[in-house]
């Protein structure tokens, strides 16, 4: 079986530990450092300190992100009929330790390494990021249960998009660094609303727990539409995309508002980083192209 535990080696296969870290989602990480490169206005140029940033948000930070969560969400996911799969691990009871050393082996010397090339400012908001994820999951402070907390917390998706800037030394993307915050925090909220069965049942208070599906998507779109705002001086093209596809299933689940109508919108929510990320990519891409992009 490809995600056993070795009774030998007591190691997940890398097979396993990708699964855990839900390549899907990458692009929440990795797209957004790469979106921060383009604002910088660096199209073309790489130092080696953002090389190695861009590999660190792959699996690493992933399995960080990830891995933390289903080690701490065992007993919610036991329930939940979307884990076991691409959307996220049903992790056994063995496969708890081995999964916690793998993460800390690829996370402290990779984190270690970078406190070393980055400059103090992007050190400090790379290791702030890792520290949100790690306590969403983790206690005591464990703020996937705080409710409002969970959903603030996952500003921490946002921060890598400035790590460029603060590396090269280009004005900082203060508009869209605070649209994607926006963003990120509604999109906790309407991601949280297909788990409030399987999340009441373990006694798990969240922001969707306590809204209720009506609510969680009003609160989304609050914050889709704060984000659309934020990005409008910037790009209002971004801003049109990111409120059709955001604010569109955010009414689609407020007209019918159940966990299964979440759960079946919850593909469309995966992909909304693709849409509006290849909408923003490709005007970003033109202007640099054309030397028409030196940054915010």
């Amino acid at each position: 079986m490809s995600g056993a535990v070795s009774p030998r080696t007591h190691r997940l296969p890398l097979r396993r530990l990708l699964t855990v870290s839900r390549p899907a989602l990458w692009v929440n990480t990795v797209g957004t450092l790469v979106t921060g490169v383009w604002l910088s206005g660096r199209l073309y140029t790489l130092d080696p300190a953002t090389l190695l940033l861009l590999a660190y948000l792959t699996l690493p930070f992933n399995l960080l992100i990830y891995g933390l969560n289903d080690l701490s969400d065992r007993e919610e996911d036991a329930r939940s009929s979307r884990k076991g799969g691409w959307q996220g691990a049903r992790l056994t009871l063995a496969e708890g330790g081995p999964l916690l050393r793998a993460t800390l082996l690829l996370n402290v010397p990779a984190l270690l390494l970078l406190t070393l090339l980055l400059p103090p400012a992007a050190t400090t908001v790379l290791l702030l990021s890792a520290a949100l994820f790690a306590a969403y999951s983790l206690p005591p402070l464990r703020l996937k249960g705080r409710p409002f907390l969970d959903g603030l917390s996952n500003v921490a998706y946002a921060l890598p998009l400035i790590l460029p800037a603060l590396t090269l030394g280009s004005p900082a993307p203060w508009g869209p660094l605070l649209a994607l915050m926006s963003y990120s925090v509604g999109k906790h909220a309407f991601d949280a609303a297909q788990d409030i069965p399987a999340d009441r049942a373990a006694g798990t208070r969240t922001v969707a727990t306590t809204l209720g599906v009506r609510g969680s998507a009003a609160y989304a779109l609050a914050w889709f539409s704060l984000a659309a705002a934020l990005l409008w001086p910037a790009s209002k093209l971004t801003a049109l995309a990111l409120l059709l596809t955001c604010g569109g299933m955010a009414l689609g689940l407020l007209r019918r508002p159940t966990p299964e109508r979440a759960a079946r919108l919850y593909p469309l929510s995966i992909v909304t980083p693709w849409i509006v990320g290849a909408v923003a990519g490709v005007q970003l891409v033109y202007l640099l192209a054309r030397g028409q992009w030196t940054g915010l």
